[in-house]
């Protein structure tokens, strides 16, 4: 099991449209030698979802927060707070936990810079990130991020992990049958462990 200083938490719409972000942020961290932890990794009925969020934040020192798709539901006509709630979840955890919590570190995004100002003004001093609704964007910030927090590793420069993540995707069907995956829609483990795969056989 990775330690609490490898883990990092993803905090993201699963929406279809969102996955190509999802998916490039996921090999981001991964690339850059963190384990990536989400909600979908489980999905064990007996432990509520909240009960979840709890237990992934605790495990995690790190996590990327996407409040890009906070905005209203077309068919519904409210807003999904979600990735806002569990935003909170985390910098109360860093404020109110313990000696370990209290080292916590995270990135947030959204499309624009300064959008979140129209929604969630409180969260002003924490410097979100824009990725423009682009998968290289968001690689790139994913990758200046956490180069930030070991410094004493050396990355390969964001657009050199985006051009690696592109020649990711277009393996990812051989690697899928090659491990007798569905390479269609993998599930979350399945996909961490394509990376995986690729990444040891393609190394930075």
């Amino acid at each position: 099991m990775p330690g609490y200083d490898d883990q990092v938490f993803i905090n993201c719409p699963f929406t279809l449209d969102y996955k190509p972000l999802f998916r490039a942020i996921v090999f981001a961290v991964q690339d850059c030698g963190f384990v990536p932890r989400c909600a979908l990794e489980t999905s064990d009925s007996a432990e509520t979802r909240l009960d979840k969020i709890f237990r992934l934040i605790g495990d995690c020192r790190y996590a990327i927060h996407d409040i890009s798709m906070t905005e209203l539901d077309p068919e519904s006509g409210y807003p999904r707070f979600n990735m806002p709630l569990e935003l909170g979840i985390f910098l109360g955890a860093r404020r109110f936990g313990s000696a370990r919590q209290k080292k916590k570190s995270c990135l947030i995004l959204d499309r624009d810079r300064f959008r979140f100002q129209q929604f969630c003004s409180d969260i002003s001093g924490q410097d979100p990130q824009a990725h423009d609704g682009d998968p290289a964007t968001a690689i790139i910030r994913v990758r200046n991020w956490l180069s930030g927090e070991r410094t004493k590793v050396r990355y390969p420069s964001g657009k050199h992990m985006a051009a690696r993540s592109v020649e990711f995707t277009e393996a990812l069907p051989v690697i899928c049958d090659a491990l007798r995956l569905d390479h269609e829609d993998p599930p979350f483990n399945d996909f961490t462990t394509a990376v995986e795969k690729w990444i040891e056989a393609n190394p930075r």
